[in-house]
């Protein structure tokens, strides 16, 4: 990769780190109810944001990928993690307002949900700060996965931002067989998925048999 393009790459990560996630100034985050598609676009503050690599779909099996699990530092493949619901939380950067408002829903509303759908947070962040994190934020129930090394995640989802490198915001519910049953793309990265609606449909996956 040449230096330019590198500089490039960074400098947009930063900008959506600055507008994407920043603090939203004691004002209440919106939720975004609709979904762009994987491999299409999402706005930041109304900018267009092309997303790259191959399209997530539903009704078909979630695609292999290595990620790395922020606690043991193991390679996890979440296509061959079968037998319970999971509920992929997806987001640009876990330091950040928003993105720490969407993993503490997760964690704190999330927890009602049934014993065997897996709470799992993904980002582009490196282990290192997602364990920090789930530590300072006492959201150790979670699973957190790093996409830190090359976004094969993000690239194998249709969910990486192409600009910035970084994860777009997104929740994706996987069933116990590995097939994709659920996916919502926000469409504005300043706003929140709608985790009540994912909750609900995670809670509905899990009593199916």
């Amino acid at each position: 990769m040449n230096q330019q393009r590198l500089g490039t790459w960074m400098a947009a990560g930063l900008i959506l780190l600055a507008a994407g996630c920043a603090s939203t100034g004691g004002a209440k985050i919106p939720v975004d109810r609709s979904s762009s598609l994987p491999g299409t676009t999402v706005a930041l503050k109304g900018e267009t944001h092309r997303l790259t690599g191959s399209p997530l779909q539903v009704a078909r099996p979630l695609p292999a990928t290595d990620l790395v699990d922020a606690f043991s530092m193991e390679t996890v493949d979440l296509s061959q993690r079968k037998g319970k619901v999971l509920f992929l939380s997806i987001v640009p950067s876990i330091d950040t307002k928003v993105c720490e408002a969407q993993t503490h829903s997760l964690g704190e509303q999330g927890a009602g949900l049934p014993p065997d759908v897996e709470r799992i947070t993904i980002s582009r962040d490196t282990p290192f700060a997602q364990k920090r994190f789930a530590e300072e934020a006492k959201l150790t129930a979670l699973t957190y996965l790093s996409d830190y090394k090359e976004g094969a995640f993000g690239r194998a989802t249709g969910l990486l931002v192409e600009d910035s490198r970084l994860l777009a915001r997104a929740v994706v519910l996987v069933d116990r067989a590995g097939i994709v049953r659920y996916v919502q793309v926000v469409p504005e990265l300043t706003h929140l998925p709608d985790m009540e609606a994912a909750f609900a449909r995670a809670a509905a996956l899990a009593g199916e048999k």
